[in-house]
Formats: structure tokens, C-alpha cells, sequence
């Protein structure tokens, strides 16, 4: 067991989203004070009061928690989340999220996140990098991550996505898109059964393709930014989870732009993975709920 693991052990997630009502954190709080637990952190959020959408997230410590699994899970949907008819999940953070990292030829938020990984800021496990082309494998070997190269030739789609399902299969929990220069299937998204998060500049869909810096610069840009969300079958449309932008001027050429886009991405890409990885994020239609 990891550092991190150990002292996370005996501690719980909840995550709850529901119509809102009267009594719903008295009776989650209740049930925990019963049977032991001590709740460490607690997050909420309503879209209105009377008649809205309740979002929750709850942290607790119930020391014995392995032993007192199955009674938790099962007395809180009997007499809780039936009661609010809640969508609900519970985590365990001491059991590490596994998580598969595709790439293409820029890798600049593929090694951000190893480096990240590495250091034991993001609460994972790396299970594999997965990229159409072989330019990273050196970089990836140095961190002691499997690296898988799929090409994916013209023509030849369909086939790359069974080998990387092939990969993925029961082996990951997230798959975190760093700079993926292909356009996943609805097919694959359908398959893959687990989140995907995708990172790309704030420019869309105004300079869709090839060369977004330099027609910005061309357009005289003066913001420059990133945005992190799920992906979906609706192209760069899935739910946002992280945003941010820098200001830019006349004196900044397209390099230039380009370099502060880099950052920005890594900087941005990292957040959404581990706000992912500490369960975090609510999806709400085609919103996020993020409690930071």
C-alpha cells in the first residue's frame, strides 16, 4: 500500500445528486453518527431550494470501513437514497484510480501529468500511455509506465480502437486524452466504459484544425486559454470541468502564444484529472457540479 493509501485508509466518499428537499443532510449525517463514522469534510450545492437539483459531497472516517462495507452500502440505499430517490455512489480514495493517458506527438500535458503522478500529487495509479506514434515511448520508459503504440492509419480506425480497447479492457478506471490528435468513435466512447477527459485550447470553434496560434495571431487575439471537459459523442462539447485563460498583447508572436497556450493546458489538464481523481465533480445534464 502507497503513502497515500495508508492514510486514507478507513475513509470514505459520498457523492449524492437529487431533487432537493427538507431533511436530506440530517438524515446522511444521521445514518454515518450511527453507525460510527465521523465526517471530516462536507460540500453542497442547489440549483433552488424549492424545487431544484442537490448536489452533495461528503467525506467520512468509519475505522473498520472493509469490515462495515457491505452494511454502509446497503442501509444507505434502503433507508437513505431510496427515500431521496438520490443517484449516489460511494468511493474508497485508499483503493488508487487506475488511469490510461492517450497522446500524439506533443507532450507537453502527457509529461506534466507524470511528472505530477511521480511527485504523488495526482492520487492514481498509471496504468498505461497509450499513442498513434512511437515519439514518446523513450520519455514515458524513463517514468516506468507501459507505453503502447497504436497507429492509426487512414483507413485502419476501427481496427486501432479494438487494440486500444483490446489495452483498456477492465484495466482502468479514467482516460485522460493529452493532446490525442484523433477523433474517438462514438462507438469506442460507447465501449470504453470509463470517463475520458479531454484538453484543448479555448479558441474553438473559432479556429477549428491545423494552426490555431498563428490565426489568432492573424486575428489579434488578447486572451489565451484552455479548457478541460468529458468527452462525448458531441465533438469538444462534453461537460466542462476546468477553464482558464491568459491576457496576451501585440508583442506576442505565435510561438510566443503557443508556449503560453502550453502552459495554460498543462496547468488547466492537471486540475481536471485530479478533481476527477478525488471525486470532486458532479455531471449535471451537460454541466459540472465541482467542489473544490
Amino acid at each position: 500500500m502507497t503513502e497515500h493509501a495508508d492514510r486514507l485508509t478507513d475513509h470514505a466518499r459520498l457523492l449524492v445528486s437529487c431533487p432537493d428537499g427538507h431533511g436530506i443532510v440530517a438524515a446522511v449525517a444521521g445514518l454515518l453518527s450511527e453507525l460510527g463514522a465521523n465526517i471530516v469534510a462536507s460540500d453542497q450545492h442547489s440549483t433552488d431550494p424549492e424545487g431544484g437539483r442537490f448536489f452533495l459531497r461528503m467525506e467520512f472516517h468509519l475505522a473498520g470501513l472493509d469490515a462495515a462495507r457491505a452494511v454502509l452500502e446497503r442501509r444507505f440505499g434502503e433507508e437513505i437514497a431510496a427515500r431521496f430517490e438520490m443517484d449516489w455512489r460511494l468511493s474508497y480514495p485508499a483503493e488508487a484510480k487506475r488511469v490510461a493517458l492517450f497522446v500524439s506527438r506533443r507532450d507537453h500535458c502527457l509529461l506534466d501529468l507524470l511528472w505530477r503522478w511521480r511527485r504523488g500529487d495526482l492520487p492514481c495509479e498509471m496504468a498505461c500511455v497509450v499513442s498513434n506514434n512511437p515519439d514518446c515511448a523513450e520519455a514515458v520508459a524513463a517514468f516506468g509506465v507501459p507505453f503502447h503504440h497504436v497507429p492509426v492509419a487512414q483507413g485502419s480506425k476501427a481496427e486501432a480502437e479494438a487494440r486500444m480497447l483490446e489495452l483498456l479492457d477492465g484495466q482502468v478506471e479514467l482516460v485522460g486524452l493529452a493532446r490525442y490528435m484523433q477523433i474517438l468513435s462514438d462507438g469506442f466512447l460507447d465501449r470504453v466504459g470509463v470517463p475520458v477527459i479531454n484538453i484543448h485550447h479555448s479558441f474553438l470553434p473559432a479556429f477549428i484544425g491545423a494552426g490555431p496560434y498563428e490565426r489568432a495571431w492573424e486575428r489579434g487575439v488578447k486572451l489565451i486559454g484552455a479548457t478541460a471537459h468529458y468527452v462525448t459523442a458531441d465533438l469538444d462539447e462534453g461537460p466542462i470541468i476546468e477553464q482558464d485563460i491568459q491576457r496576451v498583447t501585440h508583442r506576442d508572436g505565435p510561438a510566443e502564444l503557443a508556449r503560453i497556450g502550453a502552459d495554460i493546458e498543462r496547468s488547466v489538464f492537471s486540475r481536471a484529472i485530479k478533481w476527477h481523481l478525488e471525486d470532486r465533480v458532479l455531471v449535471y445534464e451537460n454541466r459540472t457540479i465541482v467542489f473544490t
